[in-house]
């Protein structure tokens, strides 16, 4: 097939390596000039996963209506923040029945859409959307070690074409009818894992950490069942698959920028260091707030937007989550307990 690719980011630049090695034709958009010209000429990203080749079958354009020629799929992978200006982009350049998979991870400030949503709204027909999650980082996916993810969509077909789409010897794909499931792991986990962190910048050990997690991984469950969520979807690969992955490896924004906070860094350092978006200090806003509309606690997420944008302490966060009223393990989760 020929696939567009919409984004150049790490993860951007390693679906294009995987598409190309399963022989699709990729059109490979890029924000940035100087990244289409490296991909052609050296065939490589020049800025992100610069040691991985690329195929001469991988074209990238600085030209979204370029890059979306001919495309009979498409792949976004752009930042959530960008996602509905992006969409709007690639509007007028795309067929109305071309499926589109978006593998961004957030909740969109405001509308409180999911990213699958905010391309229902752009571009209509939802039944040809899909979504991408699941513990995929960029860097082990673009060297072939072996990894999982699911994709979600309203409709079988769509999930089923792009299942076929990604899967790959190294790279198993799974479906799943839950998009809202799926969409809001991907969102909350990156959260979970900024406050996962911290635990690491301030040298807390493996108790404290599992707590974290544990208890992160409650909180998302809970919002997912006010949402209409599958509670099983948590205990997926789009759930806790994710959720262990984004809060254990080296090569996590969102950790990392938890335990910079900690050790008394900021956003905007670990920003400018990276050049890398991180996805948890935006959703910590957007899924704090949607909490309140559902009426749910989610303290973990409050406690992360607290100390990134309202000056709290990480060791007052950790203090005032310890000392909650005691509750009931698994309550406001969804699951029936006999």
């Amino acid at each position: 097939m020929r696939i567009s690719v919409i984004g150049a980011g790490s993860w951007g630049t390693a679906v294009s390596w995987l598409l190309s090695g399963k022989g699709h034709e990729v059109r490979l958009w890029a924000r940035e000039p100087e990244i289409a010209d490296g991909v052609n000429c050296d065939h490589r990203n020049p800025l992100y996963l610069p040691d991985v080749p690329l195929a001469a079958s991988v074209v990238a354009s600085s030209d979204i209506g370029e890059a979306l020629e001919g495309a009979e799929a498409v792949v976004m992978v752009t930042p959530s923040m960008g996602v509905r200006t992006t969409a709007e982009a690639m509007q007028p350049h795309l067929g109305s029945d071309t499926p589109v998979v978006i593998l961004s991870k957030g909740v969109e400030n405001g509308t409180f859409m999911l990213m699958t949503e905010v391309l229902a709204d752009v571009f209509g027909n939802d039944m040809r959307i899909a979504g991408l999650s699941g513990p995929n980082h960029a860097e082990e996916v673009s060297r072939g070690i072996p990894s999982a993810t699911v994709v979600a969509s309203h409709n079988d077909a769509v999930a089923q074409l792009f299942q076929d789409v990604f899967m790959a010897p190294f790279f198993r794909v799974y479906t799943n009818t839950d998009v809202i499931g799926v969409e809001l792991c991907g969102a909350s986990k990156n959260v979970v894992a900024i406050a996962a962190g911290m635990c690491d910048g301030l040298g807390y050990g493996d108790n404290t950490k599992a707590t974290l997690m544990t208890r992160g991984l409650a909180e998302m469950t809970r919002l997912g069942a006010a949402m209409g969520a599958n509670p099983l979807t948590y205990m997926g690969l789009a759930g806790m698959g994710d959720l262990i992955v984004t809060c254990a490896s080296r090569h996590s924004r969102n950790r990392g920028l938890g335990e910079l906070i900690a050790t008394g860094g900021t956003l905007e350092e670990y920003t400018k260091r990276t050049q890398m978006v991180v996805e948890g200090a935006a959703a910590c806003v957007s899924i704090d707030e949607l909490s309140k509309r559902k009426g749910i606690e989610l303290p973990i997420t409050h406690m992360v937007r607290e100390i990134l944008y309202e000056g709290l302490s990480v060791h007052a966060a950790g203090e005032m989550l310890m000392g909650r009223e005691a509750r009931d393990e698994l309550h406001g989760m969804g699951f029936v307990v006999d």
